[in-house]
């Protein structure tokens, strides 16, 4: 019994202290990067290296919001990513719920073009996308931002796999009552599936905060810029303000933070739930 028990601790001290590693690892460049925004750039580049800051500079913060656009670049990110997500949850939890609840022609059909689609990189569809935004005339638009991922392939497979655990009876029971079926969807399943909208929201918030490639193609005036864009627009030719980059770069994780914070409990219980779902 004396073995065991040592063996145990011994596992657990070892299994404890590689997370512990893990967890430096990850985040150190974090706290670096938070704690370099309020150094000048004489102590950015200071060696040996030091992660604190010997006095809090704020000169870095007071060049960023003077000198740059950067809350109206908060704004285009929030409100294309607030839109982005909402109309991602939304289309795909219908079409799931189709694809789980429905028997229609070409179901099968149509499924297998989401699995196929699921396999195409995004570059391949630069392009053609690229001249749909140009004959609409959204270019330089939210329109050419939000419009191509209102709907996923990847987020409608996912809620139709959560929607195959949703009991049918449930369904039966309220066309009895007399329920119309967007108000079985809106009334009884909706309420039922808030792991997976949790899962959803969460992966869909994400991206859109962090895209990256598909604004910098059809984004073009300064004042229409993401985060993203607007911050990689600071490094100039004869001049980086590498403090005031850091600084936006902080200020632009926290959204993404707060937001993984808050529903990360539902976010765990969405994956389990989805992946035992048949």
């Amino acid at each position: 019994m004396s073995r065991g028990k040592t063996g145990h601790w011994v596992s657990t001290i070892l299994v404890n202290g590689l997370l512990l590693i893990g967890v430096y690892l990850l985040a150190m460049p974090y706290i670096f990067m938070i704690a370099s925004t309020f150094k000048p750039n004489s102590e950015l580049f200071a060696f040996p290296v030091r992660i604190l800051p010997d006095a809090l500079y704020l000169e870095n913060y007071r060049y960023l919001f003077a000198e740059y656009p950067f809350w109206g670049w908060y704004w285009n990110t929030a409100f294309t990513t607030v839109i982005r997500t909402v109309l991602a949850m939304f289309f795909s939890a219908l079409a799931g719920y189709a694809l789980a609840k429905y028997e229609f022609r070409l179901k099968r059909a149509i499924f297998l073009l989401i699995i196929i689609s699921l396999m195409l990189p995004f570059q391949v569809l630069l392009t053609p996308l690229f001249i749909q935004m140009a004959t609409f005339q959204w270019l330089d638009t939210y329109w050419a931002v939000i419009v191509p991922f209102a709907i996923s392939p990847f987020f409608i497979f996912l809620m139709r796999q959560y929607m195959l655990g949703v009991p049918t009876e449930l369904m039966d029971a309220a066309r009895i009552d007399g329920c119309t079926e967007f108000g079985i969807f809106w009334r009884v399943v909706a309420p039922i599936m808030q792991p997976a909208f949790a899962v959803v929201g969460i992966l869909a918030f994400t991206g859109a905060w962090t895209d990256y490639l598909w604004p910098l193609i059809v984004l073009q005036s300064t004042e229409n810029f993401v985060l993203n864009i607007g911050i990689a627009s600071m490094f100039g030719p004869y001049r980086v303000p590498y403090g005031s980059i850091l600084a936006g770069s902080f200020l632009a994780t926290l959204p993404v933070v707060v937001f993984f914070l808050i529903m990360q409990r539902q976010f765990i219980a969405g994956l389990t739930a989805g992946a035992l779902k048949g």
